[in-house]
Formats: C-alpha cells, sequence, structure tokens
C-alpha cells in the first residue's frame, strides 16, 4: 500500500499544478482580451484622438488592475486613425494589449517563467458625430 501511495503521489500534484497552471492561462488570456475590449470601448466615446489615447490606455490598464491580473510588463496601444476618416464614413477604434504573465511560482516541469499574451479589441466610432 504504501508502495502505490509513493507511486501515486507525484502523478497528482503533477496534475493538481496543470489544472492550476491551465486555470491561470485561461484567467490571464480572458482578462487581456476583455481589457483590450474595454480600453477600445471607452476611446471610442472620446470627443479627440488626443483624449481617446489617454482615455482608453487608463481604460486598459484600469480594467487589468480590477481583475487582479499581475503582469510582469504590459502595454497598451490605442489606435486613434479613425478620428481621421470623414464624417459619414464607419470608422473603427482599435486597443492592442500586450501583457507577460508570470508563471515562475508553478512548479512544474517544463513551465516556462511567464507566457507573453496579447488581445486586441476594437469599437466603432460613431458615423455622424463630429470628428
Amino acid at each position: 500500500m504504501a508502495v502505490e501511495i509513493a507511486l501515486l503521489a507525484p502523478a497528482l500534484v503533477l496534475v493538481l499544478g496543470l489544472l492550476v497552471a491551465g486555470g491561470r492561462l485561461w484567467f490571464a488570456r480572458t482578462t487581456v482580451v476583455e481589457a483590450a475590449q474595454a480600453s477600445a470601448r471607452a476611446a471610442s466615446l472620446a470627443r479627440g484622438a488626443g483624449e481617446a489615447a489617454a482615455v482608453g490606455t487608463d481604460a486598459g490598464r484600469q480594467s487589468m488592475i480590477t481583475a487582479g491580473l499581475r503582469c510582469a510588463t504590459s502595454s497598451v496601444q490605442v489606435s486613434t486613425a479613425a478620428f481621421a476618416v470623414p464624417v459619414g464614413t464607419p470608422a473603427t477604434l482599435t486597443s492592442d494589449i500586450t501583457c507577460d504573465v508570470p508563471f515562475g511560482d508553478v512548479l512544474l516541469p517544463g513551465m516556462p517563467g511567464s507566457l507573453h499574451l496579447t488581445g486586441r479589441g476594437s469599437a466603432a466610432l460613431d458615423t455622424y458625430r463630429a470628428r
């Protein structure tokens, strides 16, 4: 009986570690994509390109902080080229978020120290509002 437990215990610990790592990876990917979408939406509500970049960047960062995602390094970039499109023409703002999520505390063989995740969000500008 002791030999069986000695053989099964490492396998069970490995399975538990894989479940924890998989859950954290799912959470991190979902949070990055949601933050990118929130960033684009906030930027689309701004009145000008400069304000949209600032508001979108802040919204993306706040969304990741609120969700509890810790990134070793992160960046939020909001493309405001849609504000240059003439009024009456459909235009879309995009937001790209990158995050290096540390996985060093998950002690699994072959698990990288961190994973580089990216998310892209987009939101339409009102076609007939003044730009």
